[in-house]
Protein backbone atom coordinates (compact mmCIF):
# COMPACT_ATOMS: atom_id res chain seq x y z
CA UNK A 1 0.00 0.00 0.00
CA UNK A 2 1.09 3.61 -0.52
CA UNK A 3 2.13 5.79 2.39
CA UNK A 4 -1.26 7.51 2.31
CA UNK A 5 -3.48 4.44 2.09
CA UNK A 6 -3.83 1.83 4.81
CA UNK A 7 -4.35 -1.90 4.54
CA UNK A 8 -6.66 -2.70 7.45
CA UNK A 9 -7.77 -6.06 8.86
CA UNK A 10 -10.70 -5.97 11.30
CA UNK A 11 -11.57 -8.81 13.65
CA UNK A 12 -15.13 -8.65 14.98
CA UNK A 13 -17.56 -11.33 16.12
CA UNK A 14 -20.20 -10.43 13.56
CA UNK A 15 -21.09 -8.08 10.72
CA UNK A 16 -24.08 -5.80 10.24
CA UNK A 17 -26.04 -8.34 8.15
CA UNK A 18 -26.04 -10.77 11.07
CA UNK A 19 -29.49 -10.96 12.72
CA UNK A 20 -27.79 -10.51 16.12
CA UNK A 21 -25.91 -7.37 15.08
CA UNK A 22 -26.15 -4.35 17.35
CA UNK A 23 -24.55 -0.97 17.91
CA UNK A 24 -21.01 -2.34 17.69
CA UNK A 25 -21.68 -3.55 14.16
CA UNK A 26 -23.36 -0.29 13.16
CA UNK A 27 -20.25 1.55 14.35
CA UNK A 28 -17.93 -0.84 12.51
CA UNK A 29 -19.71 -0.51 9.16
CA UNK A 30 -20.39 3.22 9.39
CA UNK A 31 -16.73 3.99 10.09
CA UNK A 32 -14.85 1.39 8.07
CA UNK A 33 -17.05 1.53 4.99
CA UNK A 34 -16.29 5.26 4.92
CA UNK A 35 -12.58 4.51 5.20
CA UNK A 36 -12.91 2.02 2.33
CA UNK A 37 -14.60 4.72 0.26
CA UNK A 38 -11.55 6.92 0.87
CA UNK A 39 -9.33 4.33 -0.78
CA UNK A 40 -8.15 2.31 2.21
CA UNK A 41 -8.22 -1.48 1.82
CA UNK A 42 -10.49 -2.88 4.54
CA UNK A 43 -11.11 -6.56 5.28
CA UNK A 44 -13.53 -7.70 7.99
CA UNK A 45 -13.21 -11.22 9.39
CA UNK A 46 -16.27 -12.37 11.37
CA UNK A 47 -18.28 -15.49 12.13
CA UNK A 48 -20.60 -17.18 9.63
CA UNK A 49 -24.36 -17.32 10.10
CA UNK A 50 -26.98 -19.36 8.26
CA UNK A 51 -27.92 -17.96 4.87
CA UNK A 52 -24.94 -15.63 4.62
CA UNK A 53 -22.33 -15.59 1.88
CA UNK A 54 -18.93 -16.87 2.93
CA UNK A 55 -17.33 -13.84 1.30
CA UNK A 56 -18.69 -10.64 -0.23
CA UNK A 57 -17.99 -6.96 -0.80
CA UNK A 58 -20.17 -4.37 0.92
CA UNK A 59 -19.65 -0.71 0.07
CA UNK A 60 -15.98 -1.30 -0.66
CA UNK A 61 -15.28 -3.41 2.44
CA UNK A 62 -14.42 -7.08 2.01
CA UNK A 63 -16.27 -9.37 4.42
CA UNK A 64 -15.06 -12.91 5.16
CA UNK A 65 -17.23 -15.17 7.32
CA UNK A 66 -15.96 -18.38 8.92
CA UNK A 67 -16.68 -20.43 12.01
CA UNK A 68 -19.63 -20.45 14.36
CA UNK A 69 -20.80 -17.90 16.88
CA UNK A 70 -19.75 -19.69 20.05
CA UNK A 71 -16.16 -20.58 19.20
CA UNK A 72 -15.24 -17.81 16.77
CA UNK A 73 -12.53 -16.53 19.13
CA UNK A 74 -10.60 -19.75 18.38
CA UNK A 75 -10.98 -19.25 14.62
CA UNK A 76 -9.30 -15.83 14.71
CA UNK A 77 -5.71 -16.95 15.54
CA UNK A 78 -6.04 -19.91 13.15
CA UNK A 79 -7.18 -17.61 10.32
CA UNK A 80 -4.45 -15.11 11.11
CA UNK A 81 -1.64 -17.66 10.77
CA UNK A 82 -3.08 -19.58 7.81
CA UNK A 83 -4.63 -16.75 5.81
CA UNK A 84 -3.75 -13.21 6.86
CA UNK A 85 -0.22 -13.15 8.28
CA UNK A 86 1.41 -13.16 4.84
CA UNK A 87 -0.75 -10.30 3.51
CA UNK A 88 1.23 -7.45 5.13
CA UNK A 89 -1.54 -5.45 6.78
CA UNK A 90 -0.64 -2.04 8.14
CA UNK A 91 -2.87 -2.43 11.20
CA UNK A 92 -5.07 -5.02 12.90
CA UNK A 93 -8.29 -3.62 14.37
CA UNK A 94 -9.34 -5.76 17.33
CA UNK A 95 -12.97 -5.07 18.17
CA UNK A 96 -13.07 -6.17 21.81
CA UNK A 97 -16.61 -7.32 22.54
CA UNK A 98 -17.52 -9.82 25.28
CA UNK A 99 -14.73 -12.41 24.85
CA UNK A 100 -11.57 -10.74 23.48
CA UNK A 101 -9.45 -12.20 20.68
CA UNK A 102 -6.15 -11.34 22.49
CA UNK A 103 -4.49 -10.35 19.21
CA UNK A 104 -1.41 -8.78 20.88
CA UNK A 105 -0.37 -12.32 21.84
CA UNK A 106 -0.02 -13.49 18.24
CA UNK A 107 -0.21 -10.59 15.75
CA UNK A 108 3.05 -9.02 14.61
CA UNK A 109 1.34 -5.97 13.08
CA UNK A 110 0.30 -2.88 15.06
CA UNK A 111 -2.98 -3.50 16.91
CA UNK A 112 -5.68 -0.86 17.27
CA UNK A 113 -8.18 -1.72 19.98
CA UNK A 114 -11.86 -0.77 19.77
CA UNK A 115 -14.29 -1.24 22.66
CA UNK A 116 -17.96 -0.33 22.81
CA UNK A 117 -19.20 -2.01 25.93
CA UNK A 118 -17.70 -3.92 28.84
CA UNK A 119 -20.19 -6.27 30.43
CA UNK A 120 -18.53 -6.39 33.82
CA UNK A 121 -20.94 -7.80 36.41
CA UNK A 122 -23.95 -7.11 34.17
CA UNK A 123 -23.13 -10.34 32.31
CA UNK A 124 -24.61 -12.23 35.27
CA UNK A 125 -28.00 -10.74 34.32
CA UNK A 126 -27.67 -12.13 30.81
CA UNK A 127 -26.74 -15.78 31.15
CA UNK A 128 -26.18 -18.70 33.53
CA UNK A 129 -23.39 -18.48 36.11
CA UNK A 130 -20.69 -20.68 34.46
CA UNK A 131 -20.92 -18.80 31.14
CA UNK A 132 -21.23 -15.43 32.85
CA UNK A 133 -18.18 -16.15 35.00
CA UNK A 134 -16.24 -17.18 31.87
CA UNK A 135 -17.04 -13.91 30.06
CA UNK A 136 -16.32 -11.88 33.21
CA UNK A 137 -12.88 -13.47 33.64
CA UNK A 138 -12.03 -13.12 29.95
CA UNK A 139 -12.77 -9.40 30.14
CA UNK A 140 -10.51 -9.04 33.17
CA UNK A 141 -7.58 -10.24 31.04
CA UNK A 142 -7.87 -7.17 28.78
CA UNK A 143 -5.55 -5.13 31.02
CA UNK A 144 -2.54 -7.49 31.06
CA UNK A 145 -2.86 -8.68 27.45
CA UNK A 146 -3.62 -5.30 25.83
CA UNK A 147 -1.43 -3.20 28.14
CA UNK A 148 0.45 -1.58 25.21
CA UNK A 149 -2.58 -1.18 22.92
CA UNK A 150 -4.37 2.11 22.29
CA UNK A 151 -8.16 1.84 22.47
CA UNK A 152 -10.90 3.74 20.67
CA UNK A 153 -13.83 3.80 23.12
CA UNK A 154 -17.50 4.45 22.35
CA UNK A 155 -18.45 6.47 25.43
CA UNK A 156 -17.05 8.34 28.47
CA UNK A 157 -18.47 5.67 30.80
CA UNK A 158 -16.53 2.84 29.13
CA UNK A 159 -13.45 5.08 28.92
CA UNK A 160 -13.64 5.62 32.68
CA UNK A 161 -13.73 1.85 33.21
CA UNK A 162 -10.47 1.51 31.28
CA UNK A 163 -8.88 4.30 33.31
CA UNK A 164 -10.03 2.63 36.52
CA UNK A 165 -8.35 -0.56 35.31
CA UNK A 166 -5.08 1.38 35.12
CA UNK A 167 -4.81 2.19 31.40
CA UNK A 168 -2.93 5.49 30.87
CA UNK A 169 -5.03 8.39 29.58
CA UNK A 170 -3.06 8.55 26.33
CA UNK A 171 -4.08 4.95 25.55
CA UNK A 172 -7.82 5.68 25.66
CA UNK A 173 -9.66 7.96 23.20
CA UNK A 174 -13.42 8.49 23.06
CA UNK A 175 -14.96 8.52 19.58
CA UNK A 176 -18.71 8.78 19.99
CA UNK A 177 -21.25 6.76 18.07
CA UNK A 178 -23.09 8.89 15.54
CA UNK A 179 -26.28 9.00 13.50
CA UNK A 180 -26.82 7.97 9.89
CA UNK A 181 -29.02 10.86 8.88
CA UNK A 182 -30.17 9.10 5.71
CA UNK A 183 -31.85 6.43 7.85
CA UNK A 184 -32.83 8.41 10.97
CA UNK A 185 -34.52 11.76 10.37
CA UNK A 186 -37.51 13.79 11.50
CA UNK A 187 -40.64 14.43 9.46
CA UNK A 188 -43.06 17.13 10.61
CA UNK A 189 -45.84 15.66 8.48
CA UNK A 190 -45.64 12.25 10.18
CA UNK A 191 -47.10 13.37 13.50
CA UNK A 192 -46.62 11.31 16.64
CA UNK A 193 -49.38 9.51 18.55
CA UNK A 194 -49.84 10.57 22.17
CA UNK A 195 -50.64 6.99 23.22
CA UNK A 196 -47.85 5.23 21.32
CA UNK A 197 -44.42 4.54 22.81
CA UNK A 198 -41.55 2.29 21.81
CA UNK A 199 -38.55 0.16 22.63
CA UNK A 200 -35.82 0.14 19.99
CA UNK A 201 -32.87 -2.26 20.19
CA UNK A 202 -31.81 -5.87 20.54
CA UNK A 203 -33.83 -8.20 22.76
CA UNK A 204 -31.26 -9.46 25.24
CA UNK A 205 -31.92 -10.41 28.84
CA UNK A 206 -29.49 -7.82 30.27
CA UNK A 207 -31.42 -5.10 28.42
CA UNK A 208 -34.32 -5.77 30.82
CA UNK A 209 -37.20 -5.13 28.43
CA UNK A 210 -39.38 -7.09 30.85
CA UNK A 211 -39.25 -4.02 33.14
CA UNK A 212 -41.04 -2.02 30.45
CA UNK A 213 -43.63 -4.75 29.93
CA UNK A 214 -44.37 -4.74 33.67
CA UNK A 215 -44.69 -0.93 33.53
CA UNK A 216 -47.22 -1.32 30.71
CA UNK A 217 -49.20 -3.72 32.89
CA UNK A 218 -49.30 -1.23 35.75
CA UNK A 219 -50.35 1.60 33.42
CA UNK A 220 -53.25 -0.47 32.09
CA UNK A 221 -55.99 1.30 34.10
CA UNK A 222 -54.66 4.88 34.06
CA UNK A 223 -53.70 4.80 30.36
CA UNK A 224 -56.02 2.23 28.72
CA UNK A 225 -55.16 3.29 25.14
CA UNK A 226 -51.37 3.18 25.57
CA UNK A 227 -49.59 0.97 23.02
CA UNK A 228 -45.99 -0.27 22.97
CA UNK A 229 -44.04 -1.03 19.77
CA UNK A 230 -41.00 -3.24 20.32
CA UNK A 231 -38.57 -2.89 17.41
CA UNK A 232 -35.73 -5.38 17.29
CA UNK A 233 -34.93 -9.06 17.63
CA UNK A 234 -32.80 -11.24 19.87
CA UNK A 235 -32.66 -14.39 21.94
CA UNK A 236 -34.82 -12.93 24.72
CA UNK A 237 -37.80 -12.42 22.41
CA UNK A 238 -39.55 -15.70 23.27
CA UNK A 239 -39.41 -14.98 27.01
CA UNK A 240 -40.73 -11.45 26.50
CA UNK A 241 -43.57 -12.67 24.29
CA UNK A 242 -44.50 -15.24 26.93
CA UNK A 243 -44.55 -12.54 29.62
CA UNK A 244 -46.76 -10.38 27.39
CA UNK A 245 -49.21 -13.25 27.01
CA UNK A 246 -49.11 -14.04 30.72
CA UNK A 247 -50.04 -10.43 31.55
CA UNK A 248 -52.67 -10.42 28.79
CA UNK A 249 -51.07 -7.47 27.01
CA UNK A 250 -51.12 -8.87 23.47
CA UNK A 251 -53.52 -6.14 22.34
CA UNK A 252 -51.23 -3.42 23.72
CA UNK A 253 -47.75 -4.65 22.79
CA UNK A 254 -46.54 -5.35 19.24
CA UNK A 255 -43.29 -7.21 18.54
CA UNK A 256 -42.07 -5.99 15.15
CA UNK A 257 -38.86 -8.03 15.13
CA UNK A 258 -36.12 -7.00 12.73
CA UNK A 259 -37.31 -4.33 10.31
CA UNK A 260 -35.73 -2.88 7.19
CA UNK A 261 -33.82 0.38 7.46
CA UNK A 262 -36.35 2.41 5.47
CA UNK A 263 -39.10 1.44 7.94
CA UNK A 264 -37.32 2.62 11.08
CA UNK A 265 -37.65 6.40 10.89
CA UNK A 266 -41.38 6.47 9.97
CA UNK A 267 -42.13 4.13 12.88
CA UNK A 268 -40.01 6.04 15.41
CA UNK A 269 -41.54 9.33 14.30
CA UNK A 270 -44.95 8.02 15.39
CA UNK A 271 -43.84 7.52 18.99
CA UNK A 272 -44.47 9.88 21.90
CA UNK A 273 -41.17 8.68 23.36
CA UNK A 274 -38.85 5.66 23.43
CA UNK A 275 -37.82 3.71 26.54
CA UNK A 276 -34.44 2.04 27.10
CA UNK A 277 -34.35 -0.25 30.15
CA UNK A 278 -30.86 -1.73 29.70
CA UNK A 279 -28.65 -2.50 32.70
CA UNK A 280 -25.60 -1.19 30.83
CA UNK A 281 -24.65 0.08 27.37
CA UNK A 282 -21.52 1.07 25.55
CA UNK A 283 -23.12 4.32 24.41
CA UNK A 284 -26.79 3.82 23.67
CA UNK A 285 -26.75 4.32 19.92
CA UNK A 286 -30.48 3.66 19.52
CA UNK A 287 -31.18 6.51 21.96
CA UNK A 288 -29.61 9.12 19.69
CA UNK A 289 -31.11 7.49 16.59
CA UNK A 290 -34.57 7.83 18.18
CA UNK A 291 -33.74 11.45 19.07
CA UNK A 292 -32.90 12.10 15.40
CA UNK A 293 -36.44 10.98 14.53
CA UNK A 294 -37.92 13.41 17.06
CA UNK A 295 -38.55 10.97 19.91
CA UNK A 296 -37.39 11.88 23.44
CA UNK A 297 -36.17 9.01 25.62
CA UNK A 298 -36.81 7.59 29.08
CA UNK A 299 -33.73 5.54 29.98
CA UNK A 300 -32.08 3.80 32.90
CA UNK A 301 -29.39 5.82 34.64
CA UNK A 302 -26.56 3.40 33.84
CA UNK A 303 -23.17 3.58 32.09
CA UNK A 304 -23.58 4.41 28.41
CA UNK A 305 -27.16 5.61 28.63
CA UNK A 306 -26.21 8.44 30.96
CA UNK A 307 -23.78 9.50 28.20
CA UNK A 308 -26.24 9.38 25.29
CA UNK A 309 -29.16 10.93 27.23
CA UNK A 310 -28.86 14.53 28.44
CA UNK A 311 -31.03 14.22 31.53
CA UNK A 312 -33.98 16.63 31.66
CA UNK A 313 -33.05 17.98 28.21
CA UNK A 314 -33.20 15.20 25.59
CA UNK A 315 -34.77 12.62 27.86
CA UNK A 316 -35.30 11.50 31.43
CA UNK A 317 -33.16 9.06 33.41
CA UNK A 318 -34.64 6.75 36.02
CA UNK A 319 -33.13 4.39 38.59
CA UNK A 320 -32.42 1.07 36.88
CA UNK A 321 -34.76 -1.67 38.07
CA UNK A 322 -37.08 0.78 39.85
CA UNK A 323 -40.33 0.32 37.93
CA UNK A 324 -42.09 2.94 40.06
CA UNK A 325 -39.50 5.50 38.97
CA UNK A 326 -39.74 4.32 35.35
CA UNK A 327 -43.51 4.83 35.39
CA UNK A 328 -43.21 8.29 36.94
CA UNK A 329 -40.77 9.37 34.22
CA UNK A 330 -43.04 7.95 31.52
CA UNK A 331 -45.98 9.89 32.95
CA UNK A 332 -44.10 13.17 32.51
CA UNK A 333 -44.39 12.84 28.73
CA UNK A 334 -47.82 11.23 28.85
CA UNK A 335 -49.19 14.10 30.95
CA UNK A 336 -47.93 17.04 28.91
CA UNK A 337 -47.60 17.27 25.11
CA UNK A 338 -45.95 20.69 25.63
CA UNK A 339 -43.21 19.14 27.78
CA UNK A 340 -42.75 16.35 25.29
CA UNK A 341 -42.41 18.81 22.39
CA UNK A 342 -39.81 20.88 24.25
CA UNK A 343 -37.76 17.71 24.81
CA UNK A 344 -38.22 16.83 21.13
CA UNK A 345 -36.68 20.12 20.00
CA UNK A 346 -33.63 19.61 22.20
CA UNK A 347 -33.34 15.93 21.20
CA UNK A 348 -33.20 16.84 17.51
CA UNK A 349 -30.45 19.40 18.18
CA UNK A 350 -28.49 16.87 20.25
CA UNK A 351 -28.68 14.15 17.58
CA UNK A 352 -27.57 16.58 14.87
CA UNK A 353 -24.16 16.90 16.56
CA UNK A 354 -23.13 13.31 15.84
CA UNK A 355 -21.70 12.79 12.35
CA UNK A 356 -20.13 9.54 11.14
CA UNK A 357 -17.74 11.38 8.79
CA UNK A 358 -16.16 13.00 11.84
CA UNK A 359 -15.94 9.62 13.56
CA UNK A 360 -14.18 8.19 10.49
CA UNK A 361 -11.73 11.12 10.50
CA UNK A 362 -10.90 10.57 14.17
CA UNK A 363 -10.56 6.81 13.76
CA UNK A 364 -8.16 7.14 10.83
CA UNK A 365 -6.00 9.64 12.72
CA UNK A 366 -5.88 7.42 15.82
CA UNK A 367 -4.98 4.32 13.77
CA UNK A 368 -2.11 6.20 12.15
CA UNK A 369 -0.94 7.26 15.60
CA UNK A 370 -1.11 3.65 16.83
CA UNK A 371 0.94 2.50 13.83
CA UNK A 372 3.57 5.19 14.45
CA UNK A 373 3.79 4.42 18.18
CA UNK A 374 3.98 0.67 17.56
CA UNK A 375 7.10 1.12 15.44
CA UNK A 376 8.97 3.16 18.05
Amino acid sequence: MSANKLKILVFNWQDLANPLAGGAEVHLHEVFERLAARGHEVTLYCHYFKGAKREEMRNGMRIIRQGGRFFFNFWVPWAYFTRFRKDNYDVIVDDVNKIPFYTPLFCREPVQGVTHHLFGKSIFLETIFPLAAYVYLMERLIKPVYRKVHFIIGSPSTSNEYLEWGFPKDQVSVVNYCVNKQIYYSDETNTYHYDRIGYFGRLKKYKSVDHLIHAMDRLRDSHPSLKLDIIGDGDDKERLEALTSELKLQDRITFHGFIDEEEKAPLLQKMNFVVNTSSKEGWGLTVVEANACGAPVVAANVPGLRDSVVDRETGLLYEFGNIDDLIEKMKVFLASPETRDAFRTRALAWAAKFDWENAADETEALMRRSIANWKK
